[in-house]
């Protein structure tokens, strides 16, 4: 098993827990990011073009089944949702096969409404709070997986 996150989205915050959680158990991870992003860690960095979606494009690539997914993209989630231990929003929201359909739903309505010149809601602001719930679940999620 590694963790693989989305680095492109992915809050500094939810890395440096998954780089903790990583080191504690001796899991591999692997962080994915357009060359935009300057990041340096001490983990795995894979850099790709900033085309669209390109960092999505290579972590359908190297998953494999019983990796761990960090994202907030949906549509990235439902391809991996199939073959990985579990999928989490770097707020601590688990993407699950009863979920997925109706975020993806959800998403394209938004879509809709933004193309017809309409407004939607954006996320709201991080808060502390998010990174300890995004902390639990994760481990919950190791604990559950004896990692």
């Amino acid at each position: 098993m590694r963790i693989i996150i989305d680095g492109d989205a992915t809050p500094r915050e939810v890395r440096k827990i998954c780089e903790q959680e990583s080191k504690k158990r001796k899991i591999k991870l692997v962080l994915v990011c357009s060359f935009d992003h300057e990041i340096s860690e001490e983990y795995e960095i894979i850099k790709v073009s900033k085309g669209n979606d390109a960092a999505d494009y290579k972590i359908v690539e190297i998953f494999e089944k019983g990796d761990l997914l960090i994202t907030q993209d949906y549509g990235l989630a439902s391809l991996i949702l199939n073959k990985s231990t579990a999928v989490i929003n770097p707020s601590g929201y688990l993407y699950t096969k009863k979920n997925i359909d109706n975020l993806l739903h959800t998403r394209y309505i938004g879509q809709k409404i933004r193309k017809g010149g309409g407004k939607t809601k954006g996320p709201s602001k991080r808060k502390k709070e998010d990174d300890e719930v995004f902390k639990n679940t994760l481990r919950k999620i190791l604990d559950d997986n004896d990692i």
